[in-house]
């Protein structure tokens, strides 16, 4: 069934490929942006498709349309972007979650919430699990981020105990693929970037801190998949690729598929960097039958061609 989809955020890295996403399952799609780190370019191929409709938006800002579903998705996610104007950040996630919910619950839509694995900030559990409540510092750099995405998460669970509104909240782990702004300050891209220019790799710390990489195409998989759950699963649902690499592995990785000479050189750890981080699925492989199929190595390939096309 064709239903009307409202996806904020749209033109983002994430977002773009959401909207490609439904507009190939054949539904009509309203993408909102207000380009603070979106870009038209992500957009500019799906402006032929008739179901494809674009707003200049901020979320901040009560929003008054018909749709029957909300990925809610705009907030800018790298810390180079997010730490740029952090009471925006933090007005982004909480007045844009308010105004979000408030448009799901006047006209009855199910509602997704694109939360994120910095709820746990630098964990103690490892891997982590959606029971674990987080090691988050409320007054660092990182904070706006953090604690903005952590209230929207108790706003989407308030309006969903005290409105009844169904709710779909995913938090996802590092992820990755074509898009990617080439500057936001992201371990894949910054490393992809500096090899294609031969410009050393920086690695902060000692290359011994470990990420997981999802690659985008699985990430949208489990997103649609999750709201297409019924109203008896809101999550949280972590969404992420549980294999585990240090940011050193990557660095060699990238250095060999893009036949770089760059030097892998090493600085100091940014404050509150989390040293672990490592998705447990165990939730979304028993809800949803979803899990990651792409390989790093597979996906890297990927994105270095992406970065090719647009040096």
């Amino acid at each position: 069934m064709t239903k009307k989809i409202l996806v904020t955020g749209g033109a983002g890295f994430l977002g773009s490929h959401l909207c490609e996403r439904l507009l190939e399952d054949d539904h009509e799609v309203l993408c909102v942006d207000n380009y603070f780190t979106g870009n038209k370019n992500n957009i500019l191929p799906l402006l032929q498709n008739p179901k494809f409709e674009i707003m200049r938006h901020d979320v901040t800002f009560p929003l008054y349309v018909e749709v029957d579903e909300i990925y809610n998705l705009a907030c800018p996610a790298s810390p180079i972007h997010y730490q740029h104007d952090p009471v925006q950040t933090t007005k982004t996630s909480v007045h844009g979650a308010i105004n979000m919910l408030g448009l799901a619950k006047r006209v009855g839509a199910k509602i997704l919430q694109a939360s994120t694995s910095e709820v746990y900030g630098d964990p103690e559990v490892h891997p982590q699990q959606e029971s674990y409540w987080g090691h988050v510092n409320p007054i660092g750099l990182r904070s706006c981020y953090d604690e903005g995405k952590r209230c929207a998460e108790t706003l989407f669970f308030d309006y969903h105990r005290q409105h009844e509104l169904e709710i779909k909240v995913m938090r996802i782990f590092n992820t990755y693929g074509p898009r990617m702004h080439p500057d936001d300050g992201r371990v894949v891209s910054n490393f992809i970037v500096q090899a294609l220019k031969g410009a050393p790799i920086t690695i902060y710390g000692d290359g011994t801190q470990t990420r997981s990489f999802c690659y985008v195409d699985d990430l949208v998989k489990g997103m649609i998949s999750l709201m297409s759950t019924g109203p008896d699963v809101s999550g949280p649902v972590n969404i992420g690729n549980p294999n585990e690499f240090t940011i050193l592995e990557l660095a060699t990785k990238v250095k060999e598929l893009t036949n770089s000479d760059s030097d892998i050189v090493f600085k100091d750890l940014p404050s509150d960097d989390p040293k672990q981080r490592q998705p447990d699925i165990s939730l979304a492989r028993s809800l949803l039958s979803w899990e990651p199929t792409i390989e790093l190595e597979q996906g890297v390939k990927s994105t270095i061609e992406y970065f090719r096309s647009i040096s």
